[in-house]
């Protein structure tokens, strides 16, 4: 299903926003699977983020997370080993259906590190912006080009005493 906004004024008047137009445009296309598992975004300073996922009844090695270019792939897929320990369930609410849960990274977001603990799978991420995409101070001084003011050439008398003798050389003169 498509966005209701039209944002083809946008695409015509823009250069390099493609990725953005097709995530708002797209936004609500599969969005009814993506509540499974659940999951809380932190921002943890200016930089820093975790991701945790509530992977209850999930191993780590039945888990996989993926890094590709701007996304952030987490998938997963239990195993059917209770079923053949010989476990009767009378009740199954501990979800263990697969899952692959997708998140859009910013551009320079980094994956830093996985962690597994009491069934949260925590993510930890970082905003790492190249050196050359920093901004730059720029100092200025030493250039060739002699300062004048408007009085008196560059002297270093004050304005006032400037105009003070100019007006007596000319009255002398």
């Amino acid at each position: 299903m498509r966005s209701a906004f039209d944002f083809a004024p946008y695409r015509r008047s823009t250069v390099g926003f493609d990725r953005l137009f097709d995530m708002l445009e797209n936004n609500s296309v599969g969005q009814a699977q993506e509540n499974y598992p659940p999951f809380d975004l932190i921002k943890l300073g200016d930089n820093d983020y975790r991701i945790e996922l509530a992977v209850a009844g999930f191993k780590p090695d039945e888990l996989d997370i993926t890094a590709q270019q701007n996304v952030l792939v987490v998938t997963g897929r239990k195993k059917d080993e209770d079923e053949q320990k010989g476990n009767n369930y009378v009740y199954r609410g501990i979800a263990t259906r697969s899952f692959e849960r997708r998140f859009a990274l910013a551009d320079h977001i980094q994956v830093r590190g996985a962690d597994m603990k009491d069934g949260l799978l925590s993510i930890e991420l970082k905003r790492e912006i190249p050196e050359a995409m920093k901004p730059k101070k720029i100092n200025i001084g030493g250039s060739e080009r002699e300062e004048r003011s408007a009085i008196g050439g560059g002297s270093d008398q004050p304005a006032s005493r400037q105009t003070v003798d100019a007006q007596a050389e000319a009255h002398n003169a």
